[in-house]
């Protein structure tokens, strides 16, 4: 008996060691969330890919839509349940270092030596503060236009004069003449016929898609700092310039698109949107970012090209340079693991797999190239973005208390381009309300 007993003993010692063996061995689950759902195939692979080379770590990539993502993290940042790592947005990530949810990098990023020049200038710092570093950038975008080549030939417009165009908020330059010639009443009457007919258009010339916030990333931002405006001194400043003259200019010039019949009204264009209308072929020219190439390359029927965004009063053109970065939650159990994942995502290895895909613009130089190819097998020439990049460029206005900011900026948006209010007026009370969130 006694034998028996230290047997089964020696029996469940070394059943309860291997049991601890066993529960130490197991990996650690990570968390990945994004909201582009053209992306998760992308990360998936490169998730496959890390954890081959990190057998004792798991990634789980989520995605949801934009419209619940952000609330979705805010929930989790208050329940303790966020992500490990999730895709941030230049918008919405001052307003998340200020509640402190987001972690530092900087002094991993520079124990593994990671190299910010990699990168295409002025990325990596846009993630920035005050000697912290938020994230890894993962892609970038600029603006264009995209323009029905079959409604331009049939006006008798050059395709190499969609090259030169320029804008200014007095006549709107050879672009204001352009988006006139090509809107068409339902007597075939272009915009500069003195018998056009507002009232009854059968193809709007140009649409601007939407109000654009603090922001106006597609919407106003490219013709108004072509005019001359920024929107802050730098980065963080709480010195915001909204209530500048070439903003209202810039903006009332747009307003008045949808009075003279050359743009829809807010009722015409309704809930379809601008890239719908394009589509559809009620709208000849439209302003696009670079992240919808692909879904516009499958969807379009007809001849189209992304063209370069008209030189402005200043004698340059400009674009906004946007871009999502990779960033990891404070709270996360796993800060060494999610960091290791943050770093691969960043790595030229999983942003040869983006470019591959060519769905966005990898954010480490030279790889724009080879999503550009995969983008031409699918019969897109978005040379453009590229060529836009590489000139002119502002970043968006990063503030602290954004969210407050946007709403105060987008009301005013929406009463001066779709109600028709003077942006004067309007833009220097909002601004007066921005600068006071700012400084809050």
């Amino acid at each position: 008996m006694m034998r028996a007993s230290k047997t089964l003993a020696a029996l469940a010692a070394a059943l309860l060691a291997a049991g601890a063996s066993h529960a130490a061995a197991a990996p650690v689950q990570l968390r990945h969330l994004l909201w582009d759902a053209s992306q998760r195939p992308m990360y998936q692979q490169c998730a496959r890919d890390f954890e081959r080379l990190h057998p004792g770590v798991q990634v789980r990539v989520q995605q949801q839509g934009w419209d619940d993502y952000w609330s979705s993290l805010s929930t989790g940042f208050i329940a303790n349940t966020a992500p490990d790592v999730f895709a941030n947005h230049l918008s919405k990530f001052p307003e998340q270092v200020d509640n402190g949810v987001l972690l530092d990098i900087a002094p991993l990023a520079q124990r593994d030596r990671v190299d910010p020049a990699a990168y295409l200038p002025g990325l990596y710092d846009n993630w920035s503060r005050q000697g912290r570093q938020y994230a890894l950038p993962a892609d970038w975008d600029t603006v264009a236009l995209l323009v029905n080549l079959d409604m331009t030939r049939r006006a008798g417009i050059a395709d190499e004069a969609l090259q030169r165009l320029d804008w200014n908020p007095r006549d709107g330059g050879s672009f204001g003449r352009l988006i006139a010639r090509l809107t068409r009443d339902e007597a075939d009457r272009d915009a500069l016929d003195p018998a056009f007919d507002k009232r009854r258009v059968k193809v709007f010339g140009y649409q601007t898609p939407a109000a654009g916030g603090m922001m106006g990333q597609t919407e106003w931002s490219h013709f108004a700092v072509s005019n001359g405006w920024r929107f802050q001194d730098a980065p963080w400043s709480q010195v915001l310039h909204y209530d500048d003259p070439r903003l209202a200019e810039t903006l009332d010039w747009l307003a008045a698109l949808p009075r003279r019949g050359v743009s829809a009204t807010p009722q015409q264009l309704g809930r379809l949107g601008a890239e719908t209308l394009f589509t559809m072929g009620r709208v000849a020219v439209v302003p696009i970012g670079a992240w919808m190439t692909g879904q516009m390359a499958r969807q379009l029927k007809f001849p189209h090209a992304w063209v370069p965004l008209p030189v402005g009063p200043g004698g340059q053109r400009t674009s906004m340079m946007g871009g999502i970065g990779h960033v990891i939650w404070k709270g996360t159990r796993h800060p060494e693991q999610a960091w290791q994942w943050v770093r691969y995502l960043g790595s030229p290895a999983c942003q040869q797999v983006v470019a591959q895909a060519g769905v966005v613009y990898p954010a480490i130089r030279g790889l724009a190239e080879v999503a550009l190819q995969a983008q031409s097998r699918l019969g897109a020439d978005a040379r453009v973005f590229l060529a836009t990049a590489q000139g002119k460029t502002f970043a968006p206005p990063i503030v602290a208390n954004a969210a407050e900011i946007n709403e105060v900026l987008d009301s005013a948006m929406q009463r001066i381009l779709f109600s028709g209010e003077p942006a004067g007026p309007l833009l220097r009370e909002a601004n007066r309300q921005a600068r006071a969130l700012a400084a809050r």
